[in-house]
Parts: structure tokens; sequence; C-alpha cells
């Protein structure tokens, strides 16, 4: 199939000017001028169709990307006499021969349509269409930029603060911290530059870009440790795991397969100048720096300090262990409100019982007195689920 222009008395529209502008935008906005191009020749094809009432799928509109000339062409398809049936997309093959002796049937031929109002029609109508594909582009463009920085730190300007949300300008786009990625008892004023964390990128209502921030997830803690300390940086310390409540404390398990480096040392730092300086970050929130260990008995232990363990026995197969305390640790070890067990808990991914020692020598001496035997009493105590038991 042979398709051949036929150039009518007419000249195209000159788009120099746009294609100029097409060209900073793609080297300014990174809007590519090949995705502009085609929504212009889109838009100027609704707005041809549009103001000469053309409904024919076989019209085209084309900018000449060296000469900047936009041309307006209509397609018709060669056929013989017999199945002729539209003007409008046909051409009787006689009539095609006129115009060149080796046209056949099947060939196409465009026709240039140039009507002489058309540049000021194509001004008016197209501008607003033209700046709505800018627009989305744009937008585009922003949702790309930040689709993969999800987990990474950054800083905003406050332009907003009601108590529920604070509104951020984190560049070209503004970013929104709900009421429940805030760190409780913080206040934000209108100016304040703060550090947050990106933990949800998602285009919203038009295609808009919607940036959620947080300064009181796990991440925006895992952030500063990896920008404090240049050993996790690095991967010379692995961080394992964060658990915390934010504004109020935080466990971090760190493990460095180097024996010579000491993990928690390096991020203490000296005279604790690195873990204060996330302190200060926090505004104060406390943090347990603690060395992870693949024997859970090793690692629950020390997730549950600052309080001192007795013993841990683990159970594997239900991922649950029964830990005792001294007498004067218990309420340290389980902390107020159940805080300290519970980050434990998920610092490990462990269900953790906490007993102080009279405790388990009572239902020891419990179980003695119906009959057991203290290895059959040690094996039920040790199993029992009771009200100090925290879950993951």
């Amino acid at each position: 199939m042979k398709k051949k222009v036929e150039k009518v008395e007419s000249k195209g529209i000159d788009t120099t000017e746009l294609l100029a502008a097409m060209d900073e935008l793609e080297k300014n906005n990174g809007i590519k001028k090949d995705f502009l191009m085609e929504s212009i020749e889109s838009a100027l094809l609704s707005a041809y169709k549009r103001n000469y009432e053309c409904g024919e799928d076989n019209i085209k509109v084309v900018i000449d990307k060296v000469d900047g000339q936009m041309h307006v062409f209509q397609e018709k398809t060669v056929v013989d006499f017999e199945t002729f049936e539209d003007e409008g997309t046909q051409i009787k093959l006689d009539d095609a021969l006129e115009l060149d002796k080796n046209y056949k049937i099947g060939d196409v031929i465009q026709f240039e349509l140039m009507p002489k109002d058309f540049g000021r029609i194509a001004a008016q109508t197209a501008r607003q269409i033209i700046t709505q594909k800018i627009r989305e582009a744009s937008r585009e463009v922003i949702f790309d930029e930040f689709k993969d920085k999800k987990g990474e730190l950054i800083t905003g300007l406050v332009q907003k603060a009601d108590g529920r949300i604070v509104v951020l300008d984190i560049g070209k786009i503004e970013g929104i911290m709900p009421k429940k990625e805030q760190i409780p008892g913080e206040v934000y004023n209108v100016n304040d530059k703060i550090k947050t964390c990106i933990v949800s990128v998602e285009k919203g209502i038009k295609g808009s870009t919607q940036i959620i921030l947080s300064r009181a997830s796990t991440e925006f803690v895992r952030k500063l440790f990896e920008i404090e300390i240049p050993e996790i940086y690095e991967g010379v310390i692995e961080l394992k795991s964060i658990s915390r409540e934010a504004g109020s404390r935080s466990k971090v398990a760190v493990y460095s397969p180097n024996p010579n480096i000491d993990p928690v040392g390096s991020c203490v730092g000296q005279k604790g100048i690195r873990i204060q300086n996330i302190i200060n970050e926090l505004n104060g929130e406390k943090i347990d720096v603690i060395e992870w260990n693949e024997d859970p008995s090793i690692f629950i232990s020390a997730a549950l300090l600052p309080a001192k363990v007795l013993a841990v026995d683990v159970h594997e197969e239900d991922t649950f262990a029964q830990v005792i305390v001294p007498d004067d640790q218990l309420s340290l070890a389980i902390g107020k409100a159940g805080q300290n067990a519970k980050l434990a808990a998920r610092l490990t991914g462990w269900k953790i019982d906490i007993k102080s020692e009279s405790q388990f020598r009572e239902m020891l001496a419990e179980k003695e007195a119906e009959g057991e035997t203290s290895e059959e009493a040690v094996e039920s105590v040790e199993t029992e689920e009771t009200e100090t038991t925290v879950e993951e």
C-alpha cells in the first residue's frame, strides 16, 4: 500500500515558537517533547473537528519537527467505481490516476486541508487543552520523581499546622503529615524547618501526587541512624530491627559480622554524641541500642534492657519465650503500661511471658503440690501464658 501527499495551494501554520517552548519545557521541567507533540496534535485535531463539524476519522494534524509547520491532512483510500461509497474517505481510481498514473486500488492519498482561519481557531480552542496536557505531564514527572523515594528522609518547610495535619513544602510539591504520623507532644509552627520520612507516594484526585510524611514511623528512626552513623550507611553495621512508641521510647537492634567492631558502641559514639544527636532530633525520645544475636534467648534478654534477666526458656515452634527476672526488676522489665515488654516483643518477633523469681517459685510449688514432678511442673509453667505475656 502506497501513501502519497497531494498538496493543495495552501501553507501550513507556523509553530516554530511552539516548538521552541516545548524545547524549554523538556529542558527545565523534564516533560518529553514527543509527549507534548502528541498531546498538541491531538488537541488541534479535536479543535479542527469541532469547528468544522468534521466527524471523519481520516483527518490528521501533524506538526513538522523540522520546519515547525502544522499541517491538516485528510486521508482517502483509492477504490474502484463499484465500491465507491463515501467521498469523505474514498477516491475513485479514475480520479486518483489523474493525480498520479501510478496509483492503484488500496493506495492511501493524503490531501492537505488548511482553512485560512484555522490558525486563529486552533490557537483559541487548543490552548486550554494543551495547558492541561502540560499540567498532567508535570504531575507525572513529579510522581515519577518521588515514587522511588519511599522511606527516604526529606526536609520540609511547614506551610500549615492546625493540630490535625501538617502541610510541608518539600520542593516541587507539598507533603502532608497526618496526626498519626506526628510525634505526640511535638508542636509545629509555620516556617519551621523539620525532617520527615516519606512513607507513601500515591496518585490522588485528577492525577495529582499525594505524599504522606512521617516523624512517628520506625523508618524515620532508621534513616536518622543511617545519617548519623556512617558504619550503618556503609553496611559495616547492620540495623536488624526497630520497635518504637513515638515520643516515648525506641529499641534498635544492631549487628556487625566483623568481630572487631562494637556495633552498640559505634552507634552510641564517643561520650554518647552520636546517639544524642538522634535523641535531640526526636525531642528527647529514649533510645535503647541493643546488639542483635542469632541466639533468641540472648537477644530477648538484651531486648528487655534496662531490666536484668535471670533466665530465658524459648519454645521455637511457638516463637514463645518464658523470661524470669529478679523480684525488684519485674516492673522495670514490663515497663509502664507494659511498654518495655511490648517493645521487646516487637523488636524480637517473639511472644514474651515475664515472671519474677518469686512468682515462678510459687507456681512451681503449686504444681508440685498437685502431685506433678518438678520436670513436668517446669514445662507447664514455662508454656502457660499469663497476664504478663506480650505478643509482637
